[in-house]
């Protein structure tokens, strides 16, 4: 499985990055090290949609907190960039995808980063990430 993060990303050309104690939706939690995951700088805190593709180095999941019942699973992970985006595409590019129910990449992007706009790590099928590669 691969997987994609949208994020608050400080640096967008940074070679490593840094992301702690993530949410994660649809699969996200199954993610590990040398899985390929694709970054999205959150548009919610100032970023730009993708900006690269990289190998997860580390992860390790965030320790549930005692006492409460439902929690969203979360894991720390770090990332090393393999490649930065050469095309834009962010909300207002996936904008026209919402309320699809088409299996396009694209679609699927929608639904999992912007239907419910929190951020969040979330798994993809290997048509998303053949589409995402076209980005690089």
């Amino acid at each position: 499985m691969q997987f994609a993060i949208k994020t608050e990303v400080g640096d967008p050309a940074r070679d490593l990055f840094i992301f702690k104690d993530q949410k994660t939706m649809y699969e996200g939690k199954h993610i590990g090290k040398g899985d390929v995951i694709f970054v999205f700088a959150s548009e919610n805190e100032g970023g730009q949609g993708l900006v690269a593709v990289g190998i997860v180095a580390s992860a390790k999941a965030t320790p549930r907190k005692p006492g409460v019942a439902r929690q969203t699973p979360r894991v720390s992970i770090t990332v090393r960039s393999t490649g930065r985006a050469k095309r834009r595409l962010g909300r207002a590019e996936l904008e026209t995808f919402a309320n699809r129910d088409d299996d396009r990449p694209e679609s699927e992007l929608h639904f999992k980063f912007y239907r419910q706009a929190t951020n969040k790590i979330v798994g993809i099928s290997d048509a998303t990430a053949a589409f995402l590669r076209k980005h690089f």
